[in-house]
């Protein structure tokens, strides 16, 4: 896959979203909440198994990402590109100011082991839902109530 080559030699920091609403407008970039950041070495190992992404063809799901990434610069000021990636049309969607429109729709093979490599850490990157105690297997004998507590973590 081709990134743009000054932007990703400027990057300082890359910012893991988890995508969750289509874009207000035909065109824009989908939105989403950060998840995770990747600084230094692991922004680079990041950005070279995108850059290594094998090719593939366009299949009809209608494009809707699940996960994007976003580049910043060291000052941190401004996004450099977001990439956009869609595992099941084998769409990568490339935004902002340091994206060439050449490189704005690209394809890759979701099923490659980079891009499996990828999904691992995109989904490592998101915290974990907290875990919950199991329910017990036959019915407990009944007990006098107790005050509401509220859950921890909430």
């Amino acid at each position: 896959m081709l990134l743009p080559a000054e932007a990703v030699a400027a990057t300082a920091l890359i910012e893991v979203i988890r995508l969750n609403a289509p874009p207000a407008r035909p065109g824009r970039p989908f939105t989403g909440d950060p998840v995770g950041h990747w600084a230094e070495a692991e922004a680079e190992s990041a950005l070279s198994l995108i850059a290594s992404l094998p090719g593939s063809v366009q299949h009809r799901c209608g494009f809707h990402p699940g996960w994007a990434l976003r580049a910043y610069e060291a000052t941190l000021s401004f996004a450099l590109f977001e990439a956009q990636f869609c595992f099941s049309c084998h769409e990568v969607r490339l935004h902002g100011p340091d994206a060439p429109p050449a490189l704005s729709r690209q394809f890759f093979d979701p099923n490659s082991p980079q891009a499996q490599s990828l999904l691992t850490r995109l989904r490592a990157a998101s915290p974990a839902a907290p875990s919950r105690p199991a329910a017990p297997s036959t019915p407990a004998a009944p007990s006098t109530p107790a005050a509401p507590s509220s859950p921890a973590g909430v």
